[in-house]
């Protein structure tokens, strides 16, 4: 699907030649209601940050082939059709810098059903970009959540879609939450995991976690069993491995405002241990605000840690614990103007020395964000020290972005 707004998503970025960038490039949706010959075309006036760029500079790229604009003029063979996109490729040695950049355009067409005086036709959009950096070769890598996409998958972006957008901005993983993912959940069809693994190869995915949940609380009478909180998991942790993931996240009911979790989930997760060796899957509970590192909770899965000596059962950290400054981003209880945040949903301000302690037991870390401002800047966590931290201590593994 193609985004609403004339300038897309997708596409934005700096281009290479001979080691060197020459250039940037976006991609537009046809701003017509119609598709039409690529002769029709007149030119686009590009103002990138103030910088202007005469309609006639930019190169046009349409089903796969590029022209410049007299060339475009005299094409017989080339059409811009409703459901595909234009590249647009500006010339500029040394490319944009990283951040947000502001964007103007006027795409010229010519409609041959109006007079000739007045058949070039302006089409005006004004948009923002993002040029994203280089990704580093480093054994830290990243990935990005499809929860990061709540508010758009399937009402505006089709799960193929984001897919696509993770593809765009460079990152290697995808993080999925099972059941709000996958279609025919717990027992998707054949036809839906081939499609998966063909998008995966398409778009050179890697599968990372598996959220899932284990929901003891889910009758309102009484709680589940051990064994069926068992199967649940198991069936869980045999379907991630199907899709191809290396670890699972299982979420378990509540019993407190600290997230202590379901007071059995030693015994299902060690009834567990067996089918997540047998898939090589690592099962991570999620240290999340507002439990700190240094908590019981956590003193809990670090035990059973020591205690089992598995290899199949490691830590996950959600970077929100790490909040310096809140966000008051419409959750319960900030829904008015000046109400009282509740004590917890205040910054834990974690210590980066807590971090430090449990990195050898952490196997995922989801990078949670709130605000980012123009300079890619977060408002509310200290990146450069976390990064710093793990880097220091030699700590391996995937950065899932997770957009809260």
């Amino acid at each position: 699907m193609l985004d609403r707004a004339v300038l897309q998503i997708r596409g934005f970025k700096n281009i290479h030649e001979n080691g060197k960038i020459i250039g940037f490039q976006f991609n537009l949706r046809n701003p017509n209601y119609r598709g039409f010959a690529g002769s029709q075309i007149d030119g686009i006036e590009v103002i990138i940050d103030g910088e202007k760029f005469e309609d006639s500079v930019p190169l046009w790229t349409l089903q796969g082939r590029t022209f410049t604009l007299d060339q475009l003029r005299n094409a017989s063979d080339i059409r811009w059709s409703s459901e595909e996109t234009a590249t647009i490729t500006v010339p500029k040695l040394g490319g944009l810098k990283v951040g947000v950049h502001d964007l103007e355009l006027c795409i010229y067409m010519r409609h041959t059903y109006f007079p000739p005086m007045v058949s070039r036709a302006p089409y005006r959009s004004k948009g923002k970009g993002i040029i994203v950096g280089d990704m580093p070769e480093s054994d830290i890598r990243l990935g990005v959540s499809t929860y990061s996409y709540t508010g758009d998958i399937y009402t505006l972006m089709t799960f193929e879609d984001v897919m696509k957008d993770m593809a765009d901005i460079g990152v290697a993983g995808i993080e999925i939450l099972g059941e709000a993912n996958i279609s025919g959940y717990p027992n998707p069809s054949s036809a839906w995991v081939d499609n998966w693994h063909s998008l995966i190869e398409k778009y050179k995915l890697t599968p990372t976690n598996f959220c899932s949940w284990v929901d003891t609380l889910m009758f309102k009478n009484r709680e589940l069993t051990d064994e069926e909180a068992t199967a649940i998991l198991l069936k869980d942790i045999e379907l991630a491995h199907r899709l191809g993931f290396s670890s699972i996240r299982p979420k378990f009911s509540v019993t407190s405002w600290g997230l202590d979790p379901y007071p059995h989930w030693e015994t299902i997760v060690e009834r567990s241990l067996d089918a997540a060796a047998k898939y090589n899957i690592i099962i991570c509970p999620e240290i999340h605000s507002p439990t700190p590192i240094k908590h019981p909770v956590i003193e809990g899965y670090i035990n059973f840690i020591e205690r089992t000596k598995s290899e199949h059962f490691k830590l996950m950290i959600d970077t929100g614990i790490f909040m310096t400054q809140p966000s008051d981003d419409g959750h319960d209880g900030v829904e008015e103007k000046g109400k009282k945040r509740p004590a917890f949903m205040e910054p834990l301000a974690v210590p980066m020395s807590d971090l430090a302690e449990v990195l050898k037991y952490t196997y995922f870390i989801q990078s949670k964000f709130y605000e980012i401002d123009d300079n890619l800047n977060d408002l509310q966590i200290p990146w450069r020290e976390i990064i710093d931290t793990l880097i220091e201590g030699n700590w391996k593994g995937w950065l899932s972005s997770e957009y809260e």
